[in-house]
């Protein structure tokens, strides 16, 4: 698939490889079309968050190289760049990581239940917690069907 001018998969190596010298983790990319523009959407993540002066380096970075490549300027883009929402699903063993200490509500794959559960540690693929009557949780990554972090408004440290 070609966008801006030139293969998405090239676009997105160039982002992957800014992030990447930035010290960030490329979690999205995705180039949509939007009227005569692209819109090209780069989300990103680190352990500790980001912070908005990282995204507006990352977005300048991103822009100057997507700019340089020849021809791109005949194809007008947006791009946006982000970091991801609460709501983002954890897939990835570092998304569990930056959980640590965090609530997350769990559904597993082949069941029908819900977990409800503190996220303690994670080593390689192993997620180990408490779920709320204080119960320990194992299980590994590839079990989980989808896991969302809960937000706590009222937490004690």
């Amino acid at each position: 698939m070609r966008t801006m001018g030139v293969p998405l998969e090239r676009a997105r190596d160039i982002a992957e490889s800014v992030c990447s010298d930035m010290g960030v983790d490329l979690e999205d990319f995705s180039i949509k079309q939007a009227g005569r523009r692209e819109v090209v959407t780069v989300t990103v993540d680190k352990d500790g968050g980001i912070d908005l002066d990282e995204v507006a380096r990352l977005s300048r970075a991103i822009s100057e190289e997507l700019d340089a490549i020849e021809g791109v300027e005949d194809h007008p883009f947006v791009l946006e760049v982000s970091s991801p929402g609460t709501d983002r699903p954890l897939t990835e063993s570092r998304h569990w990581h930056r959980a640590i200490s965090r609530l997350v509500n769990i559904s597993f794959l082949g069941d029908g239940d819900d977990l409800l559960m503190r996220v303690q540690e994670v080593e390689g693929d192993q997620v180990i917690g408490t779920d709320t009557k204080q119960n320990a949780v194992s299980f590994r990554i590839q079990e989980v069907d989808k896991a969302v972090i809960q937000i706590e408004f009222n937490r004690e440290e």
